[in-house]
């Protein structure tokens, strides 16, 4: 018989500590993927950030290093710098990448540093108990914003992704989401082309994934699949935001 879905040899085949519903478990799957189809796994190297995927090394079966918080793209930065062969990935999540790391990520994308990141938007401080994040949507309930993210005081969520577009350096850089079928498919294509776009030596590139947070956003999976596409694809839109292969901007 025939064999049409298997483990990627990418990952580990262990349980991960993930909640019930977290689609980082699919996030890791697409670029543990992309990373046998392309033939990369003997030269791959990848960064895990202090998150919810803290632990991201123990599913990989690529190198691994473990980055201080919000630090991975400066250690990405070095490994790619001093192993120029290597394939190179951050995987990142919004308060990582987003608070702490902002000056790290936003200069590495400005020097146009030939790494791959993976960051994935959930809206919240997933690790930590749920507070509030720079990515957390205005009036979203957490932990510390119990009324509502008021932006008056708070400020307003950051748009990653556009914002990233904007420099020079950066390459490709695309929002995708992981909660249907058609767009988990369309996620991995991006992913791809990002690590494809690093093959090339072309420059930086960044995909960004909206995901779901169940535990902390207090629904269950399917009602928080729900939450995404109401409330965060209308303020994230999905989509292309720079490939400077085609000369496309938005």
């Amino acid at each position: 018989m025939a064999v049409v879905f298997e483990r990627p040899k990418a990952l580990l085949d262990v349980p991960t500590h993930y909640c019930p519903g977290c689609t980082h478990g699919v996030i890791h799957r697409l670029v543990a993927e992309v990373i046998d189809e392309l033939g990369i796994l003997d030269k791959t190297i990848g960064v895990a950030p202090v998150g919810c995927s803290v632990l991201a090394y123990d599913y990989f079966t690529c190198d691994m290093y473990e980055a201080a918080h919000g630090r991975a793209p400066a250690v990405a930065t070095g490994i790619k710098r001093s192993v120029p062969d290597s394939v190179v990935f951050t995987y990142q999540g919004d308060g990582d990448l987003a608070a702490i790391g902002t000056a790290e990520i936003i200069h590495a994308a400005a020097r146009g540093e030939k790494i791959t990141t993976i960051f994935v938007n959930n809206a919240i401080y997933g690790m930590t108990g749920g507070q509030m994040a720079p990515t957390t949507l205005p009036g979203q309930v957490t932990e510390t914003s119990p009324y509502g993210r008021d932006v008056n005081t708070a400020g307003h969520p950051i748009r990653v992704s556009e914002m990233i577009s904007t420099l020079d350096g950066a390459v490709y850089v695309e929002r995708v989401s992981v909660d249907s079928v058609p767009n988990i498919i369309k996620a991995k294509k991006a992913i791809k082309k990002a690590f494809e776009i690093q093959l090339k030596g072309l420059g930086f590139s960044f995909v960004e994934v909206l995901s779901i947070c169940p535990t902390n956003w207090g629904l269950s999976p399917n009602e928080s699949i729900k939450w995404l596409r109401d409330n965060m694809i209308p303020y994230y839109p999905l989509g292309v935001k720079k490939d400077a292969t085609t000369g496309e901007v938005k």
